[in-house]
């Protein structure tokens, strides 16, 4: 994955974790004698201060008082998460520092933090970067992330061109993907695509490390995708050819996501929905306007979006559905029910997913499969949805995103970390993508 690639996949995340469906409970402020975290009401500032001791502070508390098992987490569990990945930095750049380690902890927060910022001192403003990294990660929820803005962009983005991979899921590579990882989507007029480098292209070297060690995806290659230029060895499945390229960052021209459509055989409309985003149902719903026999909704790749979006779509396939449940960590789940003033379309409905089917995407196409909508066709979603977040102000301009309710699907079952399985099953390969078929869609109109 690419500079481009990530950028992409964390503003998509970002996306995702700050939208708050209606049902999900209201943030709250946290008293500023506590965390110091305020919930995001705009855009961070435009020359914060750098990350200090005080920055990682706030992320300890902002955590314990605002995720969703905050109230029961162990504050020892957190800080041992953010050590390790203080002194992991540290020693990465060579600047360790005798006799820093992990004072003993008790269990009681402001004990243990006041234990933990002795032996930090002034601390190191790279290394408390990483701890809060570490610490959010050692949360082990896809939807719990730590965002550090990037510096402004002078003249536009830049990347390679190079944003879509056939392992993603969710904002990660899949851990069960299978070779051969290839590529998915290439920009246009990008140094990639100026470099012949083609959807289908088969990658079995990042910067000469292989992508795959046996058959488990190397996780490491996200970071050498970064490197500008980054040299990949290439395969073209059409003709066996293999190649290395190198490939610099460079500006690039790409047009935001949009709703696309087009009319197949026997009455059957294709609708491809690369996000939840606002306003993304109704232009769904205006493509179906002429309410068809039958409509394929194309979802592969879609990495989410905001909750709303998803009860509104489904709400032109059915009423009075249960669609999902937010569920707070103690109390009553709050059920997430179909938009009923959405006209019926009438339609009947296949739904083409797959392991970047993510988040807001995971949540639809549980609803179709558990409320009986539709066919879902391709692969298992991304299981990428452990609840709908918030976005948290840091001092240092940063952002805190925390998930504080747990998604359930409509009978109350866990689709995250699972995701939900298709009907039927209809990958896309490299092959395919080369040379322009698309079995999903394929198996789509045999079923209709």
């Amino acid at each position: 994955m690419l500079a481009a690639m990530i950028r992409t996949l964390c503003a998509a995340v970002l996306m995702t974790a700050c939208t708050v469906s209606a049902s999900a409970p209201a943030p709250q402020p946290v008293p500023a004698g506590n965390a110091g975290c305020t919930a995001v009401a705009a855009p961070p500032p435009q020359s914060p201060p750098p990350t200090s001791v005080n920055t990682l502070r706030q992320a300890y508390f902002c955590v314990l008082d605002n995720y969703y098992s905050g109230p029961v987490l162990d504050s020892r569990t957190l800080l041992k998460s953010a050590m390790a990945a203080y002194t992991q930095n540290l020693i990465r750049r060579g600047a360790d520092r005798t006799g820093l380690g992990l004072p003993a902890l008790t269990g009681d927060r402001d004990t243990d933090w006041a234990a933990f910022a002795k032996v930090l001192g002034t601390g190191d403003p790279a290394a408390l970067r990483a701890a809060i990294t570490g610490m959010v990660a050692g949360l082990q929820d896809n939807h719990a992330r730590w965002i550090n803005p990037p510096p402004p962009q002078q003249g536009g983005p830049t990347g390679t061109g190079i944003v879509g991979v056939s392992a993603e899921q969710g904002p990660q590579l899949d851990p069960a993907a299978r070779p051969p990882l290839f590529i998915t989507e290439v920009v246009p007029g990008s140094p990639a695509a100026e470099a012949g480098v083609r959807p289908g292209d088969i990658i079995l070297k990042v910067d000469g490390m292989p992508v795959f060690i046996g058959d488990t995806v190397n996780q490491a290659i996200i970071g050498a995708f970064a490197a500008d230029p980054v040299r990949l060895t290439l395969k073209r499945p059409t003709t066996g050819r293999t190649r290395t390229v190198e490939i610099g960052q460079g500006p690039l021209t790409r047009r935001p996501p949009e709703v696309t459509s087009k009319r197949l055989p026997g009455g059957v409309v294709y609708v491809r929905l690369p996000g939840f985003h606002e306003g993304g149902a109704d232009r769904v719903i205006a493509e179906l306007r002429d309410r068809p026999k039958a409509v394929v909704l194309d979802l592969r790749g879609n990495g989410g979006g905001s909750p709303r979006e998803v009860t509104r779509l489904l709400g032109a396939f059915a009423h009075g559905k249960v669609t999902s449940h937010f569920c707070p960590l103690k109390g009553d789940c709050v059920p997430n029910r179909t938009d009923d003033s959405v006209p019926l379309l009438g339609s009947r409905l296949v739904v083409l997913t797959d392991r970047g089917c993510a988040s807001a995407c995971d949540d639809f196409s549980a609803a179709v499969k558990g409320n009986g909508l539709g066919t879902l066709v391709g692969t298992r979603t991304a299981g990428a949805v452990s609840g709908p977040g918030m976005g948290y102000l840091l001092d240092d301009g940063s952002v805190l995103i925390l998930p504080k309710v747990r998604h359930l699907g409509p009978a109350r079952e866990i689709i995250d970390t699972i995701g939900v399985p298709v009907d039927h099953h209809a990958p896309m390969t490299a092959l395919d993508l080369a040379t322009g078929r698309d079995p999903g869609l394929a198996k789509a109109l045999a079923l209709l």
